[in-house]
């Protein structure tokens, strides 16, 4: 969640977001209405909760494609970082406040910063352009309809101009699921599903 917030919204040259909001303050605003949102849910039952932060923005091709040089935005990557700050914070908040509930953090930033940085060890050889899409870096107009993609995808990082592919997505959510706290907080999935959260033992 809040992905689309910033590419969408804050990142769009027409919107006025930019104008009105620093880039703590816009985060500040995205996890209040976050955080009211995952306090209904609660309040409806829902007991274990999977929270994933922002990847790193700056490197998607949508990006890559507005520079010159097709580098990743340093600026959008910095823009992206109190968001994850203000939802692990809010992770620890729901654990201590909220009586039979369990919330983790998956850290996608880092999972995907170590997928860029290391990609011929994950089996990867493109990491700057999508599969499928238009133009610099396969990234300005995003994959369409019957576009032909690439025949080689299990090779690329990105599937069009934002989203990763399968293989990448395959390699986060084992991560995510079996991980050690460098990567997912304070437990990972395959913790969260073993948990004992009712007073008699039973699994809800």
């Amino acid at each position: 969640m809040g992905s689309n917030d910033y590419l969408n919204n804050y990142l769009m040259p027409n919107y006025a977001t930019r104008n009105q909001y620093n880039g703590q303050q816009f985060a500040n605003l995205l996890i209040q209405q976050y955080n009211r949102q995952l306090n209904t849910l609660y309040n409806l039952g829902a007991r274990r909760f999977v929270l994933a932060g922002l990847g790193i923005m700056g490197c998607i091709p949508s990006i890559l494609a507005q520079s010159p040089t097709s580098r990743c935005s340093d600026e959008v990557n910095r823009l992206i970082l109190p968001f994850n700050a203000n939802m692990r914070a809010m992770v620890n908040r729901f654990n201590s406040n909220l009586p039979g509930a369990k919330f983790i953090y998956i850290d996608v930033y880092h999972m995907f910063q170590d997928i860029l940085s290391n990609s011929r060890n994950y089996g990867f050889s493109v990491i700057n352009r999508g599969c499928c899409g238009i133009g610099r870096n396969s990234g300005q107009i995003t994959c369409l309809p019957f576009q032909t993609p690439c025949s080689n995808r299990e090779q690329y990082v990105f599937w069009d101009a934002f989203h990763p592919t399968e293989a990448v997505n395959v390699i986060m959510g084992r991560k995510a699921f079996n991980g050690d706290r460098s990567v997912v907080y304070p437990m990972n999935i395959e913790q969260l599903a073993n948990l004992d959260l009712e007073p008699n033992g039973q699994k809800p």
